[in-house]
């Protein structure tokens, strides 16, 4: 765990995070990261947009159920 300081930046504020932490997550300057709540009220910090994961399982689940249809498709 890593205490972050709230910090002023510009006419906002927000957190500086350490090198590791941007290593652990794969992202750099300019890149996009989600906050999600965790039912225990806390926060997660998360490259990956979970609306985005939830569509392309139920994309994955739409195309396992009709496999047969797509394969007569693809002939």
């Amino acid at each position: 765990m890593s205490a972050l300081k709230i910090t002023q930046i510009g006419n906002s504020v927000g957190v500086i995070l350490p090198k590791e932490i941007l290593a652990r997550l794969k992202v750099g300057r300019g890149d996009v990261v989600f906050a999600t709540e965790t039912p225990d009220g806390g926060v997660t910090l998360t490259p990956y947009d979970p609306q985005l994961e939830e569509q392309l399982k139920l994309g994955r689940e739409f195309m396992h159920e009709f496999r047969d249809t797509f394969r007569q498709l693809a002939k």
